[in-house]
């Protein structure tokens, strides 16, 4: 009986035992839903860090690649693309790095970039993953919308005060190099540039166009010999002799000519409807009015310049601007409209419907207007700048041709505000009065980067 009993106990206590063992397996088991949980938890946490690295690469990426993709061939896009990521992606425990770029130009220009990254696992690898792919994707779009840009800028005497036209320089190429780092590729940015003073320059190589009107120039340009006295003197600085005597004059050359036009429009403008000085209509050898008039001005400007893309040929052009003569505002505003539109001498490139296009005019001047072919007063300058008895002046004719106006009034004499300048921009954001030449940089760099800023369109 006793030894029945004893081997009764000891069965229980093994029984207990291998019960208990039990337990100690379901509560191990328990636990492995727990610390994948947890795990989870922890390596999610990683990953979403390295995702938001991998982001801000992949949008730099894009944008990096945005300035230069139109040029690359498809294996050198791979390159750049790989190369600008890793150099901005660091995060060293991540394994299989996998970037891919594509551009097309359907419609504008689009640079895409994907990526994906292994990020190894800490915990979740208990449970059998060892690692967790992270991927996103940029997209980086630009040039649907293509630049024209016009500058107009103040040649005249006033700009030699005040390191005005130095300053000038120097923010017409500081606003060059914006334009062109914009354009991906040729024709994605153009530019023209027309000095103007109380004339502006059309090129003297063009003496025989047809839309050239020379009657005033003849009579105020001749070669005279013998006696007497005669024609008299024009604006444009030549003595015109002849009659009486014996003597004669005849017209100089018009190879002699200098290349400057003052306002078209006929000696009847002022007060006529035509108003050709005052729109882009084309010239017509019909109508004398609708010519371009030749004059020998004396403080002639600098040649414009078309529309272009050759960077270097306008940086030479503006280093080469020079102060001298009076303001003619009006004439500088409306061959600026004209450079965008063409006609008489300026070609203007195609566009391509599958863009649209900005079109803007830049006018920068450092004061009042006081000369032009026919007024040497503001106020009648003014007048047919923004508006006159026979309708709207230039600037309401170029704002409803869909065209953006900039205006710069550079007030270093403590003048009044130009109200016609700040009249004549687009809207009141688009119009400054600065006090220092110094500010000129400042104020371009600001229109430069409202034309031309790219963003990250995803």
């Amino acid at each position: 009986m006793i030894q029945a009993w004893t081997k009764l106990r000891r069965s229980l206590a093994a029984f207990r035992a291998a019960r208990g063992g039990n337990v100690a397996i379901t509560f191990a088991l328990a636990t492995l839903p727990l610390i994948g949980g947890i795990g989870a938890a922890v390596d999610y946490s990683r990953a979403n860090s390295v995702k938001t690295s991998l982001q801000t690469a992949l949008d730099a990426t894009a944008l990096m690649l945005s300035r230069e993709a139109a040029t690359l061939s498809n294996a050198d896009l791979q390159t750049k693309a790989n190369n600008y990521f890793k150099a901005m992606f660091t995060r060293s425990e991540v394994k299989n790095i996998a970037v891919s770029a594509t551009y097309t130009a359907t419609g504008g220009s689009t640079v895409v970039v994907n990526g994906s990254v292994s990020v190894p696992t800490e915990i979740m690898g208990i449970v059998g993953y060892d690692s967790m792919t992270v991927a996103g994707s940029s997209t980086a779009k630009w040039g649907s919308t293509r630049l024209r840009v016009a500058l107009a800028l103040d040649n005249t005497g006033s700009m030699s005060s005040d390191g005005k036209m130095t300053a000038l320089k120097a923010a017409t190429k500081s606003l060059l190099t914006q334009l062109k780092a914009a354009a991906s590729t040729n024709g994605d940015v153009y530019v023209s540039i027309v000095p103007f003073s109380k004339d502006v320059n059309v090129g003297s190589s063009n003496y025989n166009a047809s839309w050239i009107d020379w009657t005033d120039w003849d009579a105020n340009n001749q070669d005279c010999n013998g006696n007497g006295n005669g024609n008299g003197w024009g604006w444009g600085g030549g003595w015109g002799w002849g009659g009486g005597g014996g003597g004669s004059c005849t017209p100089k050359s018009h190879s002699t000519w200098n290349g400057c036009i003052t306002d078209r429009g006929g000696s009847s403008a002022p007060g006529s409807t035509a108003g050709y000085d005052q729109k882009v209509d084309a010239p017509n050898p019909s109508i004398p009015a609708s010519l371009f008039p030749a004059e020998q001005y004396s403080n002639c400007p600098l040649q414009m310049m078309g529309l272009s893309y050759d960077w270097t040929s306008m940086n030479s052009l503006v280093d080469q601007m020079y102060p001298n003569g009076m303001t003619n505002q009006p004439i500088g505003l409306v061959w600026a409209w004209q450079s965008l539109v063409g006609g008489a001498h300026l070609t203007v490139p195609a566009k391509d419907p599958n863009y649209t296009y900005q079109e803007i005019i830049i006018l920068m001047s450092d004061g009042l207007n006081t000369q032009d072919r026919w007024y040497q007063s503001q106020t009648p300058i003014d007048n047919r700048m923004v508006q006159t008895g026979n309708g709207s002046g230039t600037c309401a004719n170029i704002k409803a041709a869909g065209i953006t106006i900039y205006t710069i009034h550079v007030n270093t004499n403590g003048d009044p505000m130009s109200t016609l300048l700040k009249s004549c921009a687009s809207s009141t954001d688009k119009f400054w009065m600065i006090t220092s030449a110094n500010e000129l940089t400042t104020v371009f760099n600001t229109i430069g980067t409202n034309l031309t800023q790219l963003r990250v369109a995803k």
